[in-house]
């Protein structure tokens, strides 16, 4: 049994040294010390010795079955630190080449119109506000004289979340309402924000940005509004514009207009375009807020931020701002 353990011995180191990779060394181990391998099977056959040779031989097959599975062992080590040197090699990056380029976003159209408006506005004295997207009843409709009958109270233009109690606000007038029961005139404020209706084509959808503004004090005049409004569109537009007012009806304002521009002024060649409403502030929402209507007259503005930048920009179908097409955005950039 010696010269065979000396044979098997130098044979299985050989063979475990020529390893080259680690599914052949662990083709190795198991057919060295599985449960039929080589040295397993001399640990079986013990039992047919003499009682005189068995304990030596047993001791020399424990010895060479140590052995193995130390050359295993640091066979498996040598071939793993070869394996991840090679796939640190294949994964290096080098530092030195030259970097790829990634281009910057740049803020959204709807971002840039309004953040335009508010910076003009601010420029003329005016305050920006802000109010919840969600509200109640009151100060979407009641408080600004909106009749119970009014369509704009109708499931179909409304988005109600708790029965008639609580909604998405339908536009951010309701924010002139709070600010006029926190505060007392003057009150010169713009409110800018989202607003949702049950509306989408190509020039609506069901949640769109308004911009309201709102004058309160003494005085205060139609032809303020007028020489207000045509300050701000100029210089929104960067022209001289030729405005139109058209009376309107809107419940919180008294009187009502629609203002239109000439589309002309703007090169377009296509005629008077709707581009916000406007009006005094009715008596009713004063009284509402809790403002003396015989002392105090207000103007309201109302306009739409996807409507400006739809004109500003030339874009004539209101859902490619909310595409998300790379293409159209980088225009803006």
């Amino acid at each position: 049994m010696t010269t065979e353990l000396d044979s098997l011995r130098a044979q299985a180191l050989r063979e475990i040294a020529d390893a080259d990779a680690l599914d052949s060394l662990e083709a190795q181990r198991v057919a060295l010390l599985g449960k039929k391998g080589r040295v397993t099977a001399l640990l079986k056959q013990l039992g047919s010795l003499d009682a005189s040779e068995r304990k030596a031989a047993g001791a020399r097959i424990n010895r060479l079955k140590s052995e193995v599975a130390d050359a295993l062992v640091e066979r498996r080590q040598t071939l793993e630190a070869q394996a991840m040197a090679e796939k640190l090699a294949a994964e290096r990056v080098d530092v030195t080449l030259p970097g790829r380029g990634h281009a910057s976003g740049a803020p959204h159209p709807i971002s840039l119109t309004r953040e335009r408006i508010e910076a003009l506005f601010r420029y003329r004295g005016f305050e920006v506000v802000h109010g919840p997207e969600i509200e109640d009843d009151y100060h979407n409709f009641e408080a600004l004289n909106v009749p119970p009958d009014h369509p704009a109270r109708a499931m179909q233009d409304t988005f109600y979340i708790d029965g008639a109690r609580l909604l998405l606000r339908t536009h951010t007038s309701p924010v002139q309402i709070r600010t006029m029961e926190a505060r007392q005139p003057p009150i010169r404020i713009i409110a800018p924000g989202r607003v949702y209706r049950c509306d989408s084509d190509r020039t609506h959808s069901p949640m769109f940005h308004q911009v309201e503004a709102l004058y309160v004090a003494e005085q205060v005049s139609f032809a303020e509004l007028r020489a207000e409004l045509q300050a701000f569109l100029e210089a929104f537009f960067g022209t001289s514009l030729k405005l139109r007012f058209r009376p309107s009806y809107f419940p919180f304002t008294e009187p009502s207009a629609e203002v239109d521009i000439d589309g002309r002024s703007l090169g377009t060649g296509s005629g008077w375009m709707e581009v916000l409403g406007c009006g005094m502030v009715h008596p009713r929402v004063l009284e509402a807020a809790g403002i003396d209507g015989e002392r105090y007259t207000g103007y309201a503005i109302g306009m739409g931020v996807e409507r400006l930048a739809m004109l500003r920009y030339g874009v004539t179908d209101l859902r490619q701002f909310y595409d998300n097409d790379l293409r159209f955005l980088a225009q803006f950039a």
